[in-house]
């Protein structure tokens, strides 16, 4: 039987439910949703730009709560409220990740926890 892991850390904001920042099975870590928030107040930071760039931050963190990098990223999806927001994303993105990027998805909805503008979650197979 594989066993399960929590991955926590304090650099990304604490579940604010019934889950996990992370969860490592094996070789393989499953990152929970992170939106916006900043850890230090657990408030949604303001306006699209700053959230992209936190969520970034927070999904770093847990990366290395995990020993495990971006770079280690094999899936990422992106959950949007305004698709407009797609080509800011893909700019930040190339400011955190380099080739070869991980495989990833975009969806447009409808809203996300606490009215985030932007959410994402993957899954992290580190080297």
């Amino acid at each position: 039987m594989t066993t399960r892991q929590v991955i926590h850390t304090d650099q990304a904001p604490a579940a604010i439910g019934t889950y996990s920042q992370a969860i490592r099975v094996g070789d393989t870590v499953y990152l929970s949703g992170q939106i916006g928030l900043h850890p230090e107040h657990m408030q949604l930071v303001d306006g699209i730009e700053a959230q992209i760039r936190q969520v970034f931050e927070n999904v770093k963190a847990i990366c290395e709560a995990a020993d495990a990098t971006l770079a280690d990223i094999a899936k990422l999806n992106i959950f949007l409220t305004d698709l407009s927001h797609f080509q800011l994303v893909n700019e930040i993105m190339g400011e955190y990740f380099s080739q070869p990027y991980p495989a990833r998805a975009a969806l447009g909805v409808a809203s996300l926890p606490k009215g985030a503008l932007v959410e994402m979650d993957g899954i992290v197979v580190p080297q």
